[in-house]
């Protein structure tokens, strides 16, 4: 991500932590991207955002820095005696796996996964009480989930299938799970920012967020495109959509707010905004 005004290169982090409830642990994980041991601040680094998801006791941390991501991966396991880690997209040197293709080959969607056959790409082997971390570099993601007024999760499960980029006829850079909330079923994408100019057959709804990286050009799947896909699937099987989610923000408000908080020497920018941003 370019920051003209700031003549400088910025990387977006979504940094995904399995806690929720206590709202002071999360905090404090986010002030440890912030502040060094000693309480100094870490310049060039601001947190935009901090969303905490109760149904799935998970918070987003939207940290924006530069850095780099093995960087990164190499700090987290030399300073967190135990952790462990994962390497994707750019940060996998040479091969660039997805995030998608490395999960599955780290066992992350078993239930109950076999540590001894997990082999990181830094730090020990995995061990129960620290888990796993995934860490790399993309072109930027966001999250847009759909939730359909049913409790049907086969129904959901073939709505994601059908809007999956692996599917023929799928959308360009949507990975997608259907998963169980609060009563109903979410059809819940990672949207991953694809290179070159948006296919044209699939512009008809509304133009596609684009950036460019280095002078090539990328864009993402609108929200309202993947909005539209899921309701007139869910519709031709009777069901209506209840609503759409994002978590995080589009390539230009991150760039744009990055540059707000860092020109103006905010750190914990998710206090200015005085709202829950999804």
């Amino acid at each position: 991500m370019s920051s003209g005004s700031l003549g400088r290169q910025l990387v977006a982090c979504l940094l995904n932590v399995s806690e929720a409830c206590r709202k002071d642990l999360v905090e404090t994980v986010a002030k440890a991207a912030l502040y060094n041991p000693e309480g100094v601040r870490r310049e060039g680094t601001t947190v935009l955002n901090i969303f905490n998801d109760h149904d799935y006791n998970r918070s987003v941390i939207t940290i924006v820095a530069s850095i780099n991501s093995i960087t990164v991966a190499r700090g987290l396991t030399e300073r967190v005696p135990g952790t462990s880690a994962f390497l994707f997209g750019w940060a996998d040197s040479p091969l660039q796996r997805g995030l998608a293709r490395r999960r599955k080959e780290m066992g992350w969607f078993k239930k109950t996964p076999d540590l001894q056959d997990i082999r990181p790409d830094m730090g020990p082997q995995p061990q129960k009480r620290f888990g796993l971390t995934g860490v790399g570099a993309s072109p930027y993601v966001m999250n847009c989930n759909v939730t359909i007024d049913t409790q049907d999760i086969a129904m959901g499960r073939s709505i994601a299938t059908a809007i999956r980029e692996s599917t023929a006829g799928g959308l360009p850079g949507v990975q997608v799970l259907a998963l169980p909330h609060e009563g109903a079923v979410e059809i819940a994408c990672n949207v991953e920012s694809v290179k070159g100019n948006p296919p044209s057959h699939l512009t008809s709804g509304g133009p596609w967020p684009s950036f460019s990286i280095d002078g090539q050009p990328y864009c993402h799947a609108p929200a309202s495109l993947i909005t539209a896909r899921v309701a007139e699937l869910a519709a031709g099987q009777g069901v209506d959509t209840k609503g759409t989610a994002l978590v995080g923000f589009t390539p230009r408000e991150c760039r744009g707010l990055a540059e707000l908080a860092l020109s103006q020497g905010i750190a914990e920018f998710w206090k200015e905004q005085h709202r829950i941003r999804m």
